[in-house]
């Protein structure tokens, strides 16, 4: 495959780039820096230096090509309004016209559970956060596009343990970036899981099998 990461430099997107990779697969994406994209070229992969909250529409679509399929795992983190804004919500959007554009149908967006946190108070620039994620969730879904959402739960950072529990509906728990990757490279090989949203979370069943079960 060939594959277009937007976050190819953040804790997921960095991540699933390098397991991409390992099963053969060309891998670019959208760097900030040129020591960025220097530094990814010596791992095997291309990457175009812009600024997701400045490039056009026009210049996206080009720099995608004629990739198989996009990956936005790009986040603010709930970090300012603005932010927020730019990436989660006006990044998103502009990454699917984009797509559109450059007639690339397979578009994957990592997104957030909904319910996450639910017991704190989380403050306003949080719930912005989840509001605009929602609002990222329901773009997607209505558009033309073969769409992909998923929806981890409390990320992590460390070594993976190869097994989740993924489907429509799943408990908010943690799970470790390395096995986000790892479902992500998994579901993205899996041409007939498409137009779903799935929810991930630790478990006990292996990356592989559970991506299988929610074949449709």
């Amino acid at each position: 495959m060939d594959v277009f990461i937007i976050g190819i430099t953040g804790g997921v997107g960095g991540l699933l780039a390098q397991k991409l990779r390992s099963r053969g697969d060309a891998v670019r994406g959208l760097v900030r820096r040129e020591d960025q994209q220097a530094e990814l070229a010596t791992r095997g992969m291309t990457a175009r230096v812009g600024d997701l909250s400045s490039i056009t529409v026009e210049e996206l679509a080009a720099t995608f090509g004629s990739v198989d399929a996009i990956v936005f795992s790009a986040g603010s983190n709930g970090g300012s309004k603005e932010v927020t804004k730019a990436v989660d919500g006006d990044g998103v959007a502009k990454a699917i016209e984009a797509a559109r554009l450059a007639g690339v149908e397979r578009f994957a967006l990592v997104s957030v559970l909904p319910e996450s946190w639910r017991e704190r108070d989380l403050g306003e620039e949080v719930e912005y956060y989840f509001a605009v994620k929602k609002d990222a969730d329901i773009a997607l879904s209505r558009s033309e596009l073969n769409w992909l959402i998923l929806r981890p739960s409390l990320l992590l950072d460390g070594p993976g343990t190869g097994a989740v529990s993924l489907g429509p509906a799943e408990f908010h728990g943690q799970i470790t970036r390395d096995d986000v990757a790892g479902t992500l490279a998994e579901l993205l090989h899996e041409p007939r899981i498409g137009r779903q949203i799935l929810e991930l979370n630790t478990g006990s069943t292996p990356i592989e099998e559970a991506v299988r079960a929610n074949v449709r």
